[in-house]
């Protein structure tokens, strides 16, 4: 049981609840902190929300960090793994995030047991938040705020930091959710788990 499968029966089972919101966003391999780090599938509503996928082909070596980068920019998160790693993982991963185990049932089915639900996370960061605009979105937003001229031509991480002390952190957060949803040139016309993060989502094949 592979990564594949276990995304492809994850989108069908647990997610098609948002894939039939006109207003959510389900997107496969979402860049986070500028592409140091993916989200396996992120889900953009009113809050975002994170899935990390671990098959039994897979090796937990990277979790930590990707733990690092979910913890400081989705709203909730869970991890989703194979019956080999469903004992370590419950040591791994914070005890805000939800615990899914992926059983396979026959050749390419799998069913899904969720051991513990998801929670609020209590403390993320607006800086990563703010990194999944791009930077002439952060400009768009500023000159909402009548920001214009030589300071909307400083570099990215200056803009980023102008735009998280402008906006509280509840707003940044429905701007950045409006402008993913938003976006026209997320489209890809290869299968959905060769399409880069920055590319057509899940839900709009």
């Amino acid at each position: 049981m592979n990564d594949a499968q276990i995304r492809s029966n994850f989108h069908r089972q647990r997610l098609q609840k948002y894939h039939d919101s006109s207003n959510t966003l389900v997107i496969d391999e979402l860049g986070i902190k500028h592409g140091k780090n993916r989200a396996d599938i992120a889900v953009i509503s009113e809050n975002l929300i994170g899935f990390e996928i671990k098959s039994d082909e897979d090796s937990l070596s990277r979790l930590p960090g990707q733990i690092k980068a979910y913890n400081d920019v989705f709203d909730k998160a869970s991890i989703v793994v194979g019956e080999r790693y469903s004992r370590q993982v419950k040591e791994k991963v914070p005890n805000w995030w939800g615990i899914v185990i992926a059983h396979e049932v026959n050749p390419g089915v799998v069913s899904f047991e969720t051991i513990r639900e998801e929670k609020d996370n209590p403390s993320t960061d607006n800086f990563s938040v703010a990194q999944l605009l791009w930077r002439e979105e952060v400009k768009d937003i500023l000159e909402t705020f009548g920001l214009k001229g030589s300071i909307l031509r400083q570099n990215r991480k200056y803009l980023y930091h102008l735009l998280i002390d402008t906006l509280e952190s509840k707003e940044l957060r429905k701007k950045v959710s409006e402008y993913l949803k938003n976006r026209k040139n997320w489209r890809c016309h290869t299968p959905v788990f060769q399409c880069d993060g920055l590319f057509q989502p899940y839900a709009r094949q």
